[in-house]
């Protein structure tokens, strides 16, 4: 399927128009979960997961066979003003050991069956630094909106975003204080590790770059404050929605992102649950803003989709029970 906009306009028509859940199968659903083998609301979020499920797959007794991981990775000028623990190059560094199989998400996609692959964008030419003005011009952005969507496969089942670039804690803090408001301090936070003086940079940058990208459009924030990998899975997680395909989303970074399409149209996130919450400290505020409840609270801070990835392992055990396990009827149990 060709990418369906060429420019920010025609993305925020296409994510206003996304299809809705089918009503039918999580009604069928619902009714199958009530004639299971257990007590009722026995096995607690696993059956709301399930029922969540098989409405957005369309069956009301789905099962997952196809899920996909896909990692972005982009470079951000800001990192000049000194942001991050770590130098740029680690990002050109890392997606090579993705590449090679080496990190942690490629043992976590392997460990739950998922096809894993990794889209560099333009790591020679980095953003804009956003403290001086916006981080991408509108070309620039839906590149990576369009590199997004075109790596959705659509007969996957199920898709986990993650990203890897050095800076961006920085551009999802930015991102998340333009959508939801309060002090650059409420929403940045450490990232790789910086020191106290390191984290009081980052928060005079993150404020630098709201004062002088003063647009509280969501879709303008993402391309003023933002990053190609930030914008990358934006377009993949608008992508699945236009497939029905349920997405798990990651950490901080990954969630900041799609916050932009919720906020530029309520209702985009709904084929959507939160993997976990990370360790990075505003994750939980933002997950909260966006009503997200973590399936997993592992003091991870790791990105590259790996808290996302290991909740594939909760969301598959929900699927299982629910579409596996037989009705009282069929097991001739009494239902009491």
């Amino acid at each position: 399927m060709p990418v369906p906009f060429s420019n920010l306009s025609e993305f925020a028509a296409v994510i206003k128009a996304a299809p809705a859940m089918d009503s039918a199968a999580r009604a069928g659903a619902e009714a199958r979960n009530g004639q299971l083998t257990k007590p009722p609301g026995a096995l607690g979020r696993l059956e709301e997961l399930a029922i969540w499920y098989a409405g957005w797959r369309g069956t009301d007794r789905p099962t997952m066979d196809a899920p996909q991981v896909v990692i972005f990775a982009g470079n951000h000028g800001v990192c000049a003003k000194g942001v991050s623990a770590f130098p740029p190059e680690v990002t050109v560094q890392m997606v090579a050991n993705f590449e090679h199989g080496g990190a942690a998400i490629n043992q976590l996609s392997k460990a739950f069956g998922a096809k894993m692959t990794v889209h560099a964008l333009d790591l020679d030419t980095p953003t804009a630094d956003f403290s001086e003005g916006p981080a991408m011009t509108e070309a620039e952005v839906v590149s990576a909106l369009a590199t997004g969507w075109a790596a959705v496969d659509p007969n996957a089942d199920l898709l986990v975003t993650g990203e890897m670039g050095i800076g961006n804690t920085t551009a999802a803090a930015a991102i998340a204080c333009a959508l939801f408001g309060g002090d650059a301090g409420d929403w940045t936070g450490r990232g790789t590790g910086v020191d106290d003086a390191g984290l009081q940079r980052k928060t005079d940058v993150v404020a630098a770059g709201l004062a002088v990208n003063p647009s509280r459009d969501p879709l303008e924030v993402l391309r003023c404050l933002g990053g190609r990998e930030l914008a990358a899975m934006a377009g993949a997680i608008a992508a699945a929605r236009s497939y029905r395909i349920p997405v798990i989303l990651d950490g901080f970074i990954c969630t900041a992102s799609a916050a932009v399409l919720e906020q530029a149209a309520p209702g985009a996130l709904d084929h959507c649950v939160a993997g976990h919450q990370s360790a990075e400290g505003a994750h939980a505020a933002l997950l909260a803003k966006l009503g997200k409840a973590p399936l997993l609270s592992l003091g991870l801070r790791l990105g590259e989709g790996s808290g996302a990835a290991l909740a594939i392992g909760v969301l598959k055990g929900a699927i299982a029970c629910h579409s596996g396990m037989l009705t009282f009827a069929e097991a001739g149990v009494s239902a009491g």
